[in-house]
């Protein structure tokens, strides 16, 4: 397994698996098309290079962080509407 491959497809997963598990509900949809084309440049990327096993790997380790991101901090900080956001300072 080439760890390099291995960590870079991690990251890049991990990343867009957090930003659509942190966006608000108008959103979503919005965020899992994006979410889809980034998965499509990546599944031509590990068939093109051949590097399955990395990316299954980056896959599990990718929601499997997620899921305890989620455990420990987003499930008692949930994604606040962009509504109710308040500045503070703001003078209006």
């Amino acid at each position: 397994m080439d760890t390099g491959i291995f960590s870079l497809l991690a990251i890049f997963i991990t990343v867009m698996l957090f930003m659509f598990q942190r966006t608000e509900k108008k959103r979503r949809r919005l965020a899992l098309l994006l979410m889809l084309v980034f998965a499509e440049l990546i599944r031509r990327y590990t068939w093109y290079r051949g590097v399955h096993v990395e990316a299954w790997a980056a896959l599990a380790t990718a929601a499997f962080l997620n899921g305890l991101f989620w455990l420990f901090i987003g499930r008692y900080n949930p994604v606040a509407s962009s509504d109710e956001i308040k500045v503070m300072g703001l003078d209006d």
